[in-house]
């Protein structure tokens, strides 16, 4: 397994934007997917996007505000989030799983992300 760290949530006012950022170690990370998920309060977690660490393409669960994108040289996976709505709100939760499997493993703490109206 590997080891997960978010960072950059916080309070934003609506329309505003944040980037979070995972960073990870423990192991080579070429064969992992690393995802993005999200779960407000009451409300099951769901799939934001993820990206291949050998490949540059990211994958959406919906297109448009958000972008993922990787920076190898710091073991780092980041989510920018523009346009930002109050139902937004969620801990975002970053994820690995080796690219062969579709269980993410190991997962970070947490990040709290809250927009205000």
């Amino acid at each position: 397994q590997v080891q997960l760290v978010e960072s950059g949530g916080g309070l934003v006012q609506a329309g505003g934007s944040l980037r979070l950022s995972c960073a990870a170690s423990g192991r080579p990370f070429t064969r992992y997917v690393v995802g993005w998920f999200r779960q407000a309060a009451g409300k099951e977690r769901e799939f934001v996007g993820s990206i291949s660490w050998s490949s540059n393409r990211p994958y959406y669960a919906e297109s448009g505000r958000f972008i993922i994108s990787r920076d190898n040289t710091k073991n780092t996976v980041y989510l920018q989030m523009n346009s930002l709505k109050p139902e937004d709100t969620a801990v975002y939760y970053c994820a690995a799983r080796l690219a062969s499997r579709g269980l993410y493993d190991s997962w970070g703490q947490g990040t709290q992300v809250t927009v205000s109206s």
